[in-house]
């Protein structure tokens, strides 16, 4: 975790408790102002809980912005605040090598005991995959754009993400995409699914692309390749779409799934 994101995310905790009476139970959520102001700290309450910062103290961050706004002369010196967020950051960085460690030990083993299911193969690389439903339509090639569903889980089946609850497959190049993602792809037939079992070093490896993907993790996608994009018709459609994404910049879209970091 980034410093400048532990601070970010105390800053607006901080922003929060700025408009709030310190008895919770005096806070008033009625003006589009107070629902959008319990909203910032509900959200960044969850993010902090993630990054397990579940031991900062609420009242000691309102008693620094009532300082602040006051014109207060600050409790504790810029050393000793300087100090405390070095010790914050030091014990996240604790937490988290320590959260890799055991997702890779955790991995391993799934992987160990999933590859013995006579459903799995495992491929040369270690990625496994199992079909649940086959067809015989053609295999993508590496330059190929192809129009998928998937669901992406942890190995405790957990959903980080899903084309299908959100009702929309997508079309993404073959080589775009993580490794697993690359020779999975390139195993099935349209009109297939199956579920790939991605060794971490097949995924993301230690570096995790989001809080909901810890480091280190197995991850399990059950895949179904729909169609293969006629290359003529996808260039095409990216010209097309070329002036609406310049005008959207500089707004930021959500990262695609198994997307290459």
């Amino acid at each position: 975790m980034k410093q400048h994101r532990l601070a970010a995310a105390i800053a607006l905790v901080g922003l929060v408790l700025a408009g709030c009476d310190k008895q919770a139970s005096t806070v008033e959520l009625k003006t589009p102002a107070q629902k959008a102001s319990y909203g910032i700290g509900l959200n960044m309450g969850k993010s902090l809980a993630q990054e397990g910062m579940d031991d900062l103290d609420s009242k000691a961050v309102a008693l620094g912005i009532e300082d602040a706004v006051g014109k207060k002369e600050q409790k504790l010196k810029d050393e000793e605040l300087v100090a405390a967020f070095g010790d914050l950051q030091k014990r996240a960085e604790e937490r988290m090598a320590k959260m890799s460690e055991e997702s890779a030990a955790a991995g391993k083993k799934f992987l160990e005991e999933n590859g013995k299911r006579k459903e799995v193969t495992t491929t040369a690389s270690g990625l496994q995959y199992e079909i649940i439903k086959k067809a015989d339509g053609p295999v993508p090639k590496p330059t190929d754009v192809v129009t998928v569903h998937y669901e992406g889980k942890l190995t405790d089946g957990k959903v980080f993400d899903s084309s299908v609850e959100r009702g929309s497959p997508i079309d993404l190049p073959v080589s775009g995409v993580i490794p697993g993602w690359v020779e999975g792809l390139q195993l099935m037939h349209v009109g297939e699914k199956v579920k790939l079992y991605i060794p971490s070093e097949l995924a993301y490896g230690a570096q995790s692309p989001s809080p909901t993907i810890p480091a280190n993790s197995v991850l399990v996608f059950d895949l179904e390749l729909l169609g293969i994009k006629d290359p003529a018709a996808a260039g095409a459609n990216d010209a097309a779409g070329a002036d609406e994404e310049e005008e959207a910049a500089p707004a930021a879209e959500p990262a695609k799934p198994a997307a290459k970091k």
